[in-house]
């Protein structure tokens, strides 16, 4: 038997950085600093270079940025947040731990993400509740209709707020097509997730918050390290959210070579589809937009089950992101509305094999395998 192709692989990436990350964690080791300190201060800066905005503030992990975000924001108790039913649940965890309410929308099946149409239907809704806060997810590496979207909640006087923790680089011009404006960078802030399986991933917890406003990264920045502006003294009430210096620093050796990364995943998702077009009809295949960075190659197919389970006997790893939606968790005790897009979706999303460091040999396996299936 052919040796197994991972859905995804960290090994095979850091194989290719050790001598660099070993470097960087000897750099930290001698320094004495490990909590929030020069490494992570270096990384705001060049992370905001790359981005093209004005402020990041990094954190300890994709759901504590939710959460600053949420909270610096203004969103809590008597308040509700309207976001997708199709998302990991740490989006809606981080509603909730801000003591809001969570309000769906359903998903557009081909792009599994708000639609402006969506929001605008929800915006109409009778509630008790104040709408503090619009929260598109950016699902599998591609931006919601951010411009539409945008527009939509400034009419209605409600900040966005962006989960943007699977899309870092991704981007969407601006009004009238101006200049590129990076997955994150739309509304009042958005978050990023750094866990490891993310197009640029730490060795373990990580994340950050971007925004281009300068007052809402200071509160940002005293939520996350319990309130405080100045040591010992605080202000509001925080909690400790702050990044470590050893993954700052490696996530410092990742970032330059994001862009090369993305291309690639671009160009095997490019691979996937042309080898994959003689199933048009029988699988959806995910959408090549000029935004996508393809965290994921998400294919969908009501034989989800079936086709999963040929696969793995063929030693090919692939993942279901997600098994249920988020309103159909326990922890989400209804009723609720219809969502049928986000259920249908829940039952029929397959993620392929797809990583920088992915073979182009390997995706024909794949390609192969899932031909001779149907």
């Amino acid at each position: 038997m052919a040796a197994p192709i991972p859905q995804f692989s960290l090994e095979r990436q850091h194989a290719a950085l050790a001598p660099q990350l070993e470097a960087a964690a000897a750099r930290v080791l001698a320094s004495g600093r490990y909590v929030q300190d020069g490494e992570v201060a270096a990384l705001e800066a060049e992370l905001a270079a790359a981005l093209g905005v004005s402020q990041v503030v990094a954190c300890a992990s994709g759901t504590d940025a939710l959460h600053l975000a949420l909270r610096a924001a203004g969103v809590g108790a008597g308040d509700a947040v309207l976001t997708s039913p199709f998302t990991f649940f740490g989006t809606i965890g981080a509603v909730l731990l801000a003591g809001a309410k969570v309000e769906f929308a359903d998903i557009d099946p081909a792009s599994f993400l708000l639609t402006p149409e969506g929001v605008a239907a929800a915006l109409r809704r009778p509630r008790r509740e104040r709408l503090a806060a619009i929260l598109p997810v950016h699902l599998y590496g591609r931006m919601a209709e951010m411009p539409a979207i945008c527009q939509l909640a400034a009419a209605a006087g409600v900040p966005v707020i962006e989960d943007a923790a699977q899309a870092i680089g991704a981007r969407l011009p601006g009004a009238e097509g101006g200049r590129l404006v990076a997955a994150g960078a739309w509304g009042a802030c958005g978050a990023i997730s750094f866990y490891p399986t993310k197009n640029l991933g730490a060795l373990g917890e990580a994340g950050c918050v971007v925004t281009g406003d300068a007052r809402l990264a200071n509160r940002l920045r005293e939520l996350r390290s319990h309130g405080s502006p100045r040591r010992y003294e605080h202000e509001r009430l925080g909690w400790n959210a702050r990044m470590d210096e050893l993954q700052a620093a490696w996530l410092r050796v990742k970032l330059p070579h994001l862009p090369r990364w993305t291309e690639r995943r671009r160009a095997l998702a490019a691979r996937y589809e042309q080898l994959l077009a003689p199933l048009a009809g029988t699988v959806a295949l995910p959408e090549r937009t000029p935004d996508h960075v393809f965290h994921q190659y998400t294919i969908r197919t009501p034989r989800r089950d079936e086709l999963r389970a040929h696969l793995e006997r063929q030693g090919i790893g692939t993942e279901v992101y997600y098994p249920r939606a988020a309103h159909q968790q326990p922890a989400l005790a209804g009723p609720w509305p219809p969502l049928p897009e986000a259920e249908r979706a829940a039952r029929e999303v397959l993620s392929l094999p797809l990583f920088p460091e992915l073979e182009d040999a390997e995706v024909e396996r794949v390609a192969a395998a899932l031909r001779g299936f149907f």
